[in-house]
């Protein structure tokens, strides 16, 4: 007669066939158990390694910013905006470099990508900066979403129902006569101006995060510098020589863009866990933070 056990497991009589039946379903069972603890045990190293184990250097390539404590898990939750803000960014800057250089006859001051400037440089790197805003990220939304801001007033500068370059023509409505006069010109280059002086403040911040990001802003802060120093020299009737520092400014900017492209293929690396990642130039244990040193900030 055939007996079966709780795991329905025949029992052919009470004999030796009986013990070894016994033992090979135990031995099934600890297997199957020994299985789900192992695919358990994956899951999660796995998910320490993504959520909560994440070196300085690995967080400061992923998200361009220092680390600080952010309450939540948002961090583990949602996507990294930070590649989609670089390579925006990249994506506007690279063309307008080399149309400021006047590569193959391009020139205009980059007219023809001003759709690429409010859709990708300016939508997308605000999109960005305010997911980097609920990450917790003050640096990278402050970049992000000034940069944002800085891609669509430039559009807006060369957009003709604007009107901001044609209100210097003595029509008050020609954008040919109006880029020309002293007054635009000069305007234009205290407006560059401001702007490196921004930069300059985020260069200062960006030691604290890796060479690659600091050399993005210093390249950055050049261009500024640059295209400031041309249009005043071309308010000031130095045609010629305003001319070359504004190829000046355009090699500069062309060099940040590609910079930016480096950044964005690091990030991606990093976001496919790829075999092997490029290497950064991790800065921030050259210089320690003030909270690092003297613990949190107190406010009286």
């Amino acid at each position: 007669m055939t007996e079966y056990s709780n795991n329905a497991i025949p029992l052919e009589g009470t004999g030796t066939a009986t013990t070894d039946a016994y033992s090979r379903g135990n031995a099934a069972r600890n297997k199957e158990d020994a299985s789900l603890n192992s695919r358990e045990d994956v899951l999660s190293r796995m998910r320490t390694a993504q959520s909560i184990t994440m070196s300085p250097e690995l967080f400061e390539k992923l998200y361009l910013s220092p680390e600080r404590a952010v309450k939540g898990n948002l961090r583990q939750t949602f996507a990294n905006p930070t590649p989609l803000a670089i390579l925006s960014h990249a994506v506007c800057a690279c063309p307008l470099g080399c149309d400021l250089l006047g590569l193959r006859g391009s020139g205009q001051f980059g007219a023809a990508s001003i759709g690429a400037y409010v859709f990708i440089g300016g939508l997308l790197l605000i999109i960005s900066g305010i997911f980097e805003f609920f990450l917790g990220n003050t640096f990278s939304f402050v970049v992000f979403c000034s940069f944002g801001g800085f891609w669509l007033s430039f559009a807006g500068t060369l957009i003709p129902s604007f009107n901001s370059v044609g209100a210097y023509s003595p029509t008050g409505d020609s954008q040919v006569l109006g880029i020309s006069t002293k007054a635009f010109q000069a305007s234009f280059a205290f407006y560059l101006c401001f702007w490196a002086l921004l930069v300059l403040v985020l260069t200062i911040c960006s030691l604290r995060t890796n060479i690659a990001f600091f050399l993005l802003f210093v390249c950055l802060e050049a261009t500024f510098l640059c295209l400031t120093v041309a249009y005043f020299t071309l308010a000031e009737g130095k045609y010629a020589l305003g001319q070359n520092i504004v190829k000046a400014g355009g090699g500069c900017l062309l060099t940040c863009g590609l910079v930016g492209f480096y950044i964005f293929i690091v990030l991606m690396l990093v976001a496919v866990d790829f075999p092997f990642l490029l290497p950064v130039g991790d800065l921030s244990h050259l210089m320690k933070g003030y909270q690092q040193k003297h613990g949190p900030i107190k406010v009286h």
